[in-house]
């Protein structure tokens, strides 16, 4: 990145300043490169920034400020990765491959008893919260598996599915959510819904923790109703060491590395040197967010 900067900028790194300088170069700052305290935003805070480049796709903790600099986010840059590790978790539930590395660990062979426990995802019925650029990865992925994929937006035409009413109507023939929702839809899928499943379906999340009702989850789940969940996101990261999720053997948990890819923290610079160049020229800033109205 400092290689790369345009003349007349200089990079300051805050994790090569002592904690208490950080926030004084933080407001002093013409750019600012990724994701800030909120706290240090308060109003009037910022005379000299004139862009503010997040490192991430997700802006929730930062909606309804106000900053008079233009403010971009990182677009659909995690939405592959993201549907892949959905896919992966998902196709992992249905082949036993928790089990079987487990058994690996063991050195333990089982074999022929776990062939008949094996599932497919192939022809599978999908709901996909969302129809964002994850939730539309993750349709043309699975669309290699012959999966019949509806998604679920209130205003979106891509989306089959446009109401909470219409989705309840869903579930009871679908057998496998995934979960893309940002975190604005605090605790959307609730207690009702899970209910609403047929016994032994999966449920997946890779949008935000916050979206699940993790208490219903976890109920849904040890009552058996539940087959298996797939969770990239918790409400909590990192999860608590005595979480039950933890030691659930039909709970596959990702850790929030969804959105991983080769050269990530490049690929985010990329950006923020578009971004620069496209400020300097006057040009629309790529991925161009607008706190105060939430996108």
């Amino acid at each position: 990145m400092q290689a790369q900067l345009p003349a007349g900028y200089q990079a300051l790194l805050a994790a090569d300043l002592p904690t208490e300088q950080q926030r004084l170069a933080f407001e002093a700052a013409e750019v600012v490169f990724g994701n800030p305290p909120p706290a240090w935003l308060a109003a009037g805070s910022l005379p000299y920034l004139k862009l503010w480049q997040l490192e991430s796709a997700g802006f929730d903790r930062y909606q309804g400020l106000a900053v008079a600099a233009p403010v971009a986010n990182m677009g659909d840059y995690f939405a592959w990765p993201c549907a892949e590790t959905m896919v992966a978790g998902v196709l992992a539930y249905y082949r036993a491959l928790p089990e079987l590395l487990r058994l690996q660990a063991e050195a333990r062979w089982v074999g022929a008893p776990i062939r008949s426990r094996t599932g497919l995802l192939r022809g599978k019925r999908v709901v996909v919260l969302g129809a964002g650029a994850i939730g539309q990865a993750v349709r043309q992925q699975l669309s290699g598996f012959g999966c019949q994929v509806r998604l679920l937006a209130r205003t979106s035409p891509r989306a089959e599915l446009h109401s909470r009413a219409e989705l309840l109507a869903a579930l009871p023939v679908t057998d496998l959510v995934i979960n893309c929702l940002p975190g604005s839809a605090v605790n959307f899928f609730t207690a009702e819904l899970f209910a609403a499943l047929p016994a032994g379906s999966l449920y997946a999340s890779v949008g935000r923790g916050t979206t699940t009702d993790e208490a219903a989850l976890l109920l849904s789940l040890q009552a058996g109703w539940l087959g298996g969940a797939v969770l990239d996101v918790t409400a909590t990261e990192p999860l608590p060491a005595s979480h039950p999720f933890w030691t659930m053997p039909n709970v596959l948990l990702t850790q929030h590395t969804g959105g991983g890819q080769p050269y990530e923290a490049e690929g985010k610079i990329d950006q923020l040197l578009r971004n620069l160049s496209r400020l300097q020229t006057g040009e629309p800033l790529e991925n161009q967010i607008y706190l105060s109205r939430g996108y």
